[in-house]
């Protein structure tokens, strides 16, 4: 069975930050990482990854800090805005691997409505033959029911499953199941990874 690649998409093929977008909205520099500290957080932004869909969320945090109402709605609606671009050189070593008839597939954390305006926006993503999205399966990294989504609808052991993502806890749980997971830090190293593994 050909071995298939499995990339992370936050931080290993889009750059995220949510200060992307909130640096446009609060101007002063310790209110700044006051509100992205207590307010819209990345603790709580994994709980619309893990599927709590945004109608209970946003109000529930607008109740808790009414006086950040419209930054609270921004989040749902301008949400795009916090992914800056592409990480460098990975983009170009999907397009490798493509090309060489590697099979790919994604494992994001992302939620699913976040997911449905953003996905249309990135072509790349059309290298892809399927992409696990935590919020769709309402199941997220790195609990092992969604690396064992990926093995069936990939159609693939772990042994068979090359994986990237930047979060070692993430790495831990791919390798538990026997992935051949590495721990992203750029694509240099990504690139070294993938030839020792005989992919490129």
């Amino acid at each position: 069975m050909q071995k298939a690649v499995v990339f992370d998409v936050g931080r290993v093929l889009f750059h995220w930050q949510l200060r992307a977008l909130f640096e446009k909205l609060i101007e002063d520099e310790g209110e700044l990482d006051w509100f992205l500290a207590n307010v819209v957080t990345e603790e709580w932004h994994f709980e619309h990854d893990r599927g709590c869909p945004l109608a209970e969320m946003v109000p529930e945090r607008i109740a808790q800090f009414p006086d950040y109402e419209t930054h609270i709605h921004a989040y749902a609606t301008r949400f795009n805005e916090t992914v800056p671009g592409p990480v460098e050189g990975s983009h170009d070593i999907v397009r490798r691997l493509h090309a060489s008839g590697v099979p790919l597939f994604c494992l994001t954390n992302f939620g699913h409505e976040f997911w449905a305006t953003f996905r249309p926006t990135e072509p790349i993503f059309d290298l892809f033959e399927d992409i696990i999205v935590s919020g769709t399966e309402k199941v997220a990294k790195p609990e092992a029911r969604i690396y064992e989504i990926v093995e069936e609808r990939s159609g693939r052991p772990g042994e068979a499953l090359f994986f990237t993502d930047d979060n070692p806890d993430n790495i831990a749980a791919a390798k538990a199941r026997g992935w051949d997971a590495h721990l992203f830090t750029g694509a240099g190293a990504l690139e070294a990874q993938l030839k020792g593994a005989g992919f490129l």
